[in-house]
């Protein structure tokens, strides 16, 4: 490749720094948003909506707890999404209760978990009383309970259904635990997406490591996806995926609930929205890239790419297959049977490997990258002494 041809590639990746990397989208509302803002970066999108908003209007449940709340007002009602609370007023618009409910929680003291819970409440001509500055769920819990709350009578705005990976739930056993009379306020309920087809590849493509990252923007999102990969008998597969080689990033600390209950370690942004947490996803994948020196090259190895002294390169999936499995211990002598285990078809002849391995060598543009070792098999051309960090930005 000529140096003009070089430069321009490299130009081309810092002004896409996500090229190269996929991103699994497990968001229904606002998932095309997002998944602008990441292919505008570079990115490859999965998208695979794990969740279905049920109507509130059909919601017979909501309508028996809010008329429950018109006839005896709580002492206290903690509102914890925006959307959330906005459906519930025109949820009871459509009844005809809209203007009952809003004076019957004018009768409350009104807590809201963020601004956008703040924002719905004063759209309603309400007023809270207070909320906390980390839009935390936990901060509410604690000065609810430093407070007191034996005796008081508190609703509460869930998020969707209950599942053993729902937080809330937890949120409302420890108010009850303490003596309070909780009354869960389903102002929005979810359940599985019917394309369950594609949460299926997404739960395959994070236990594979064919992802970059996986994404959640909800808490419901969340536990469906661990809900299916359960019904699917590959939850420890799916958790352990999660834990070792795909980075798991959330719009905030709520939705990150169930998995880190898992522990599954996630990373948010400081500020719980979806532009900020694409920004905190450029800034994170590249840094996390798998990146080695081999045979004298800069090389990042991603979930469906390889980036080769700055120029992202084409490769098959069974190239990239290949190269991954040489990269599983950097410098290692892999056999020519482990390496036939991981090519596609059932060819019981290593001579598919030596023309999967030639190909990969050739799409990596050095042939050198790869060494052949006598009656061994091949290894990644490491240069074990590099150290990555040492490079000049």
């Amino acid at each position: 490749m000529s140096t003009h041809k070089h430069k321009e590639s490299s130009d081309a990746l810092e002004s896409l720094p996500l090229a190269g990397f996929t991103i699994g989208i497990t968001a229904a509302r606002r998932a095309d948003e997002f998944a602008a803002l990441l292919t505008r970066r570079g990115a490859e999108i999965m998208a695979a909506p794990t969740i279905r908003i049920l109507p509130l209007t059909d919601d017979t449940e909501l309508e028996r707890v809010t008329n429950e709340i018109i006839g005896d007002p709580p002492e206290l009602m903690v509102a914890t999404t925006g959307i959330g609370f906005r459906g519930w007023v025109e949820a009871a618009d459509g009844w005809g209760s809209a203007e009952s409910l809003i004076d019957a929680l004018g009768k409350s003291r009104l807590i809201a978990r963020g601004p956008k819970a703040k924002g719905a409440i004063r759209a309603a001509g309400l007023r809270e009383e207070w909320s906390p500055e980390s839009e935390s769920s936990s901060e509410v819990l604690d000065r609810l309970l430093e407070q007191g709350v034996d005796g008081v009578r508190i609703a509460v705005q869930l998020h969707g259904a209950t599942t053993e990976w729902e937080p809330l739930p937890d949120f409302c056993a420890v108010l009850r635990a303490a003596g309070a009379q909780v009354l869960p306020v389903p102002v929005y309920r979810w359940n599985m997406h019917p394309d369950v087809d594609r949460i299926d590849r997404m739960v395959g493509a994070v236990t594979r490591g064919d992802l970059d990252a996986i994404t959640f923007t909800s808490a419901p999102a969340a536990a469906a996806i661990l809900t299916r990969a359960k019904e699917l008998g590959k939850l420890s597969q799916f958790v352990h995926a999660m834990r070792t080689a795909v980075p798991v990033m959330c719009v905030g600390s709520v939705t990150a609930g169930p998995l880190e209950a898992l522990q599954i370690p996630t990373i948010y942004p400081k500020r719980f929205r979806l532009g900020a947490l694409a920004r905190l996803i450029t800034e994170e994948l590249p840094r996390r890239s798998h990146n080695l020196r081999i045979h004298g090259h800069n090389t990042a190895i991603r979930g469906q790419a390889v980036v080769v002294d700055g120029e992202l390169r084409d490769l098959s999936a069974t190239s990239l297959g290949l190269l991954k499995a040489l990269a599983v211990a950097p410098g290692r002598v892999v056999s020519r049977q482990e390496l036939l285990a991981g090519l596609p078809g059932d060819s019981c002849d290593t001579h598919a490997v030596e023309v999967a391995v030639a190909r990969l060598r050739n799409a990596l543009g050095d042939p050198k990258m790869i060494q052949t070792v006598v009656k061994r098999g091949y290894r990644l051309a490491v240069d074990l002494e590099y150290d990555g960090e040492d490079d000049p930005e």
